[in-house]
C-alpha cells in the first residue's frame, strides 16, 4: 500500500501543468463574439443617447434662462412705466388683449389638418359659428406674418382687425 502511494507521489509536475481546458467548439467562441461586438454597439449608442440628452438638456436650459430674462424684463419696464407715470402725476394703464370674432365661413374640404385642429379647439363646428376670442399682439405678429407669406391677402385681415396697426406693420 505504501508503494502505490509512492507512485501516485512521483508523477511528474511537468504533467500537472500541461494539463489543457477542453477545446471550447467555435459555435460557442462566435456566439461570445458576437455578444461581445452586439454590448459595445448598445453601450456606444447609449453613450451617444447620453451626450445628445445632455445637450438637448443644455439647450433648454439655456432656452429658459432667456425666456425668463425676457419676461423679467417686460416685467420690469412695467413697473419703470408706473412709477414715471407716478411721479408726473399721470396714471399707467398697461396694455390688455382685446376681444374679437371669429367666425367660420368655410366647410372643412380641402383644409389643412392644423387649420382642421385649430377650428375645432375654437369649437367651430359648423358653419357660420363664432365665437369670442383674445387678440393679443402675438395674433397681431401672426396674422402680419400671414400676409407677408401671401396666404392671406390684406383685404381680409384688415376687415374685422385693427386696420391702421395691419397697415403700417405690413408695408
Amino acid at each position: 500500500m505504501k508503494g502505490v502511494q509512492e507512485k501516485k507521489k512521483k508523477v511528474p509536475a511537468a504533467a500537472e501543468t500541461k494539463k489543457k481546458a477542453p477545446a471550447m467548439p467555435e459555435t460557442l467562441k462566435k456566439k461570445q463574439r458576437s455578444f461581445a461586438e452586439l454590448k459595445i454597439k448598445c453601450l456606444t449608442k447609449k453613450f451617444a443617447q447620453k451626450m445628445l440628452q445632455k445637450a438637448r438638456r443644455k439647450l433648454i436650459y439655456e432656452k429658459a434662462k432667456h425666456y425668463h430674462k425676457e419676461y423679467r424684463q417686460v416685467y420690469r419696464t412695467e413697473i419703470r412705466m408706473a412709477r414715471m407715470a407716478r411721479k408726473t402725476g399721470n396714471f399707467y394703464v398697461p396694455a390688455e388683449p382685446k376681444l374679437t370674432f371669429v367666425k367660420r365661413i368655410r366647410g372643412i374640404n380641402g383644409v389643412s389638418p392644423k387649420v382642421r385642429k385649430v377650428l375645432q379647439l375654437l369649437h367651430l363646428h359648423q358653419i357660420f359659428n363664432g365665437v369670442i376670442v383674445k387678440f393679443d399682439i402675438i395674433c397681431m405678429e401672426d396674422l402680419i406674418h400671414e400676409i407677408r407669406m401671401g396666404n392671406t391677402s390684406k383685404k381680409q385681415i384688415t376687415s374685422y382687425g385693427p386696420s391702421s396697426y395691419l397697415l403700417h406693420e405690413v408695408e
